[in-house]
């Protein structure tokens, strides 16, 4: 699958503007993380990128969300690495992320929320505005978006060995750098 491929079926499948660039967000967080690792950045973008594919339609069901996703993207010529990757995410299945894909993707995809809302603050409602200071400043106020789970962010120096100031610099860096592509 092709990155345009990966754009056409998000929009095939999510209507909501915000979420798609939220898909799009992680896909760069990941592709960062790709280059970072020594790994396929297609591949890791991609996995990125179609990780919520299906949360409009699972949204008020969040144990079905990543199981029609799964449903959806083994009809596509997606790589099953990729598609076991998105289904692992959903941290109610159970399932221990086992392959650095599976482990980044679980640790950056709630990060990815906590960077945007920390952008929306700012007077300007940029990244440009945003820092890793600023970041982890948030982070460690449980109140500031308070639906990011805090708990599997931090799985990130055990799953991928990156202490969480790291991890946070190369996702911000990677959002900035994508900063118009996602509206901030």
């Amino acid at each position: 699958m092709t990155r345009t491929e990966a754009l056409d079926l998000l929009a095939q499948h999510i209507t909501n503007p915000n979420l798609i660039r939220h898909n799009v967000a992680v896909g760069f967080i990941m592709r960062a993380l790709a280059e970072k690792f020594g790994e396929n950045q297609d591949d890791w973008e991609l996995a990125g990128m179609l990780h919520d594919l299906d949360w409009e339609k699972t949204k008020d069901d969040f144990k079905n969300h990543t199981k029609v996703s799964k449903a959806i993207l083994e009809k596509t010529d997606l790589k099953p690495a990729i598609i076991n990757a998105i289904y692992v995410h959903n941290w109610t299945h159970e399932i221990k992320p086992e392959t650095l894909l599976e482990k980044a993707l679980y640790c950056v995809e709630e990060l990815s929320g906590i960077i945007t809302a920390a952008a929306l603050i700012q007077p300007d409602k940029k990244l440009a505005s945003v820092t890793v200071d600023s970041v982890l400043r948030k982070f460690r106020q449980k109140s500031f978006a308070a639906g990011v789970n805090r708990e599997i962010i931090m799985l990130c120096k055990e799953y991928i060995d990156l202490e969480l100031p790291e991890l946070v610099e190369v996702a911000l860096n990677a959002m900035k750098a994508h900063a118009e592509e996602i509206g901030l």
